[in-house]
């Protein structure tokens, strides 16, 4: 059984869905593609269908990733087949939380930057929505610094998986 790993943000059109992307190609990179599967959701369900935002998209693209993406609602029901549960901000950390209903569930669900050791105490990836392009590029950079860490965590969950 794979680990699962979704990455949340408001929308599912901005933030989370370029977590997704970038750590993807992280996962792939690093041979883990067949252990581990990349996702995204928002905590509302405003942009449900929704293609990633242009922005999004177009900063993707300028850092050689990929950007195929439908934005969906994050489900409570999701707790049980996730394995890693992924914030942007604290907004969202919270918003999470009151969804899960068990500790377990509780447990699994972290802040994107707290995988960032230069982070330091400012762990919030910021909105980028009603900005403009410099924020959707800080966004990837800040997305890009923490998916090592990340992906040291989450190679350790899976070493007992390897093949």
């Amino acid at each position: 059984m794979p680990y699962r790993v979704c990455f949340v943000c408001t929308g599912n059109i901005c933030r989370s869905p370029m977590a997704e992307s970038v750590f993807r190609a992280h996962v792939t990179e690093a041979g883990l593609d067949d252990l581990v599967e990349v996702d995204s959701a928002g905590t509302g369900g405003w942009h449900e269908g929704d293609g990633a935002d242009e922005r999004t998209v177009a900063v993707l693209e300028a850092g050689g990733y990929e950007s195929d993406h439908e934005a969906r609602q994050f489900q409570a029901s999701w707790f049980s087949r996730l394995d890693l549960v992924i914030a942007l901000d604290t907004g969202h950390l919270k918003a999470l939380r009151r969804l899960a209903t068990t500790a377990e569930d509780t447990a699994k669900v972290r802040l994107l930057r707290s995988y960032d050791p230069a982070a330091g105490g400012d762990l919030d990836v910021p909105d980028p929505y009603y900005g403009h392009m410099d924020g959707f590029e800080e966004c990837l950079e800040m997305v890009e610094a923490a998916s090592p860490g990340l992906l040291a965590a989450v190679r350790e969950q899976v070493g007992g998986r390897e093949a």
